[in-house]
């Protein structure tokens, strides 16, 4: 009975991560990575781990002649923290390296679950309003669109903030945050101000896909975790369908106001606007960082790598290659960058790579799709480029890691030791070789 107190506190501790991690949106591969280097640093050997978008397990069978120990926990959904996955990733480590004992480990969690949000809510609104401004200056926004981006940011976290208090499901969220940017946008039209709608209602659509967990699902689907893959990618694909509807409606309630909504152009070319163009990518990962409760350490890295991420899909872009190949190779580069720019300020890559791909997110392409549609034209060539182009971005960040990890390991270990990438969780483990049942191999920093 002792024992099974001893796997069940050890299980408990490792399932209570694992949700932290999973619900910031990190992979189930590192996940299950991270649960089964807590429960080896515990003292457990033969665990299994599976990981789903709502359900967590762990299994445990010391030998053929005892019972299966399982434990499961149910994932709960909150906001994405930063600031809390930063801590959570720091107890892991110190677990796992012998500075903290299990004990310890439970109670360092319990107080950052405790803690909450780090910053307060005007906080986090001020910061998706920076993030508006800052899309819109990718755009090539004047100053009113990027005033009239930044309050419409401001009123789409107010609903994403209010919504959830009256139990409303995820989809009329989105739903709600796209009208309300679009209705923002035709108000501005109508009074005539020197404003092009266009980029009002892409700052907000991509304010709300950033909270889409697109990459992480696609992720999930390239390291042999299908059923996960299939559930995130149904839950964006359910969210982005609420944006579309949102956003329908606010241009159907344009056109019957007869407000021109239907001018799309992303801004000037020339090297004075790419500044300007790499300054507002950089600024509106920042600000999603910081309304994400990153530390303030971080937001430089966040910032740096977002705007080599746009440099790379301007160049691209001048080669006349096509958005969605040059949003993979920005992609790619995030990817490669990530781990050497998080590593020197002592942040998991997750937490650079997510906010620096946010500017690349395809708000234009969507828009364009629903403006033709709803002028009667053929639209559908756009939304399918959009998707095309958040799948490139998702799988050009995992490529980038691949390409990444093999320049950080020894020479005699290039050919044998490549394992899946990992955006959170430990990156050295202590100890021997692969043990049978372990479900992870031998990853190193």
């Amino acid at each position: 009975m002792s024992e099974r107190r001893e796997v069940r506190k050890s299980f408990d501790l490792a399932l209570r991560i694992g949700e932290m991690l999973l619900v910031s949106g990190a992979a189930a591969a590192d996940v299950a990575a991270a649960m089964l280097a807590v429960t080896r640093a515990c003292g457990l050997r033969n665990v299994s781990a599976d990981v789903t978008f709502i359900d967590l397990t762990l299994r445990h069978q010391p030998n053929i002649e005892e019972p299966v120990a399982i434990q499961v926990r149910r994932v709960t959904r909150r906001p994405v923290n930063y600031a809390e996955l930063i801590e959570v990733d720091r107890v892991v480590h110190d677990l796992v390296a012998g500075d903290l004992n299990r004990d310890q480990a439970r109670d360092e969690v319990a107080r950052i679950i405790s803690a909450g949000h780090r910053r307060r809510q005007w906080e986090v609104t001020l910061g998706w309003g920076v993030m508006g401004t800052g899309v819109a200056l990718t755009l090539g926004g004047s100053p009113v669109v990027c005033l009239l981006a930044f309050l419409a940011a401001v009123a789409i976290d107010r609903t994403q903030v209010l919504l959830p208090l009256a139990r409303i499901p995820a989809f009329y969220q989105q739903a709600a945050g796209g009208f309300l940017a679009t209705l923002i946008a035709v108000i501005a039209a109508a009074t005539r101000l020197e404003a092009n709608p266009s980029r009002v209602v892409t700052a907000g659509i991509v304010m709300l896909l950033a909270g889409v967990g697109i990459t992480g699902a696609t992720q999930d689907a390239l390291t042999g975790f299908p059923v996960t893959a299939t559930a995130r990618l149904l839950d964006a694909l359910l969210n982005t369908t609420g944006i579309i509807a949102g956003v329908g409606a606010g241009l159907t309630l344009g056109g019957l106001l007869t407000v021109d909504l239907w001018t799309f152009t992303p801004g000037g070319t020339g090297l004075a606007a790419a500044g300007i163009t790499v300054f507002g990518a950089a600024l509106a990962a920042s600000g999603f960082a910081f309304a994400s409760s990153a530390p303030l350490r971080s937001l430089v890295a966040v910032a740096l790598v977002a705007g080599v991420g746009q440099a790379v899909l301007l160049l691209v872009d001048e080669a006349a290659l096509g958005r969605t190949w040059g949003a993979a190779t920005a992609a790619v580069t995030i990817g490669a960058i990530c781990y050497v720019v998080a590593g020197r300020f002592r942040v998991p890559p997750l937490v650079v790579v997510v906010p620096a791909i946010v500017p690349l997110l395809p708000g234009l392409d969507i828009y364009r799709g629903l403006a033709l549609l709803a002028a009667g034209q053929d639209g559908v060539l756009q939304l399918a480029s959009a998707f095309a182009t958040a799948l490139a971005l998702a799988a050009g960040v995992t490529l980038g890691q691949y390409l990444a990890r093999p320049l950080k390991r020894e020479a005699r270990r290039l050919g044998t030791r490549l394992s899946s990438p990992h955006m959170v969780g430990p990156f050295r483990r202590t100890g021997d070789t692969d043990e049978p049942g372990t479900g992870m191999d031998a990853d190193e920093s």
